[in-house]
């Protein structure tokens, strides 16, 4: 299993927006078979900051998702509503347990 942590900063304006488009996201994937255990999402206090924090059943799966045409479609439609890069980190990995 693996944990990773998606950084998103977020255009002000558009927070109802981007917690709407991670709802319906997260749902579609854990209905899907992608090898995700797990998805929340966390917000700074007072700010635009948003994480997601994931967990998938191996590496491989959290790639294969990265270069799926579902996550394509969810990265050109935040594009109107993110400021600057999205920054993702693999945060754990564990094997064997």
């Amino acid at each position: 299993m693996i944990n990773v942590g998606m950084y998103y900063d977020v255009k002000p304006g558009h927070e109802n927006e981007f917690e709407s488009i991670f709802s319906g996201v997260a749902e579609s994937l854990r209905s899907s078979g992608t090898g995700i255990k797990d998805a929340k999402l966390y917000r700074e206090v007072g700010k635009r900051e948003y994480l997601i924090y994931s967990e998938w059943e191996s590496l491989d799966a959290f790639k294969q998702f990265m270069q799926s045409r579902a996550f394509g479609e969810t990265i050109s439609r935040g594009k109107e509503i993110i400021e600057g890069r999205p920054r993702h980190k693999v945060l754990a990995s564990v094997e064997g347990f």
